[in-house]
């Protein structure tokens, strides 16, 4: 599955403080509730012809790692920020937006970055299970792929958000629209 390799970026275990990793493979996730940051999803899914099915939109909790790689990826690749005052608070704003591909879908894996390229790999006896399955989704991530010291290779859930549970087809196309806001200091 993987193709190349680059050098590892050091994860947490070296750094002083809460590490990307709670423990191998889990990582240290907190709710966005009280937080600087407040995680909205709205996911759009359309049919294979383009016709609206629904529209399923989070609240304002979601998820996130509580790290210095969660900045870099709001900071650097989630695109332009917008400064927004709510209430008297002032917050940094983007917008984002990805339409996994049932590949990507059927694993649950909706990277934002990925360090190394990887193909998927299938028999034909996967692509008639992917092409044949319905699937319930209502957890939602944004990952950021990457060599971690001591970890490997690991697609991690920089955000996430939770929306009703909802049932795709195969041929369904699901659109997410991440909105994000960081309270400014």
């Amino acid at each position: 599955m993987i193709t190349s390799s680059l050098p590892s970026i050091a994860a947490d275990h070296l750094e002083p403080g809460q590490g990307i990793f709670a423990d191998n493979g889990l990582t240290n996730i907190v709710d966005s509730h009280g937080s600087k940051y407040q995680i909205y999803l709205q996911a759009v899914i359309r049919n294979g012809d383009g016709q609206l099915i629904s529209v399923a939109e989070s609240i304002e909790n979601g998820a996130y790692i509580p790290h210095k790689i969660t900045e870099h990826v709001f900071d650097t690749l989630m695109g332009k920020k917008e400064i927004i005052i709510i209430d008297n608070i002032k917050y940094e704003k983007v917008q984002y937006t990805f339409t996994p591909t049932l590949e990507y879908r059927f694993v649950s894996l909706y990277p934002i970055f990925t360090e190394i390229t990887f193909t998927f790999e299938k028999t034909a006896d996967d692509v008639a299970k992917i092409y044949s399955t319905n699937k319930d989704y209502s957890f939602w991530k944004i990952h950021f792929c990457a060599v971690f010291k001591g970890h490997g290779f690991e697609c991690i859930p920089i955000f996430q958000a939770m929306v009703p549970t909802m049932t795709l087809e195969p041929h369904d196309v699901v659109t997410q629209h991440w909105t994000i806001l960081r309270e400014i200091n």
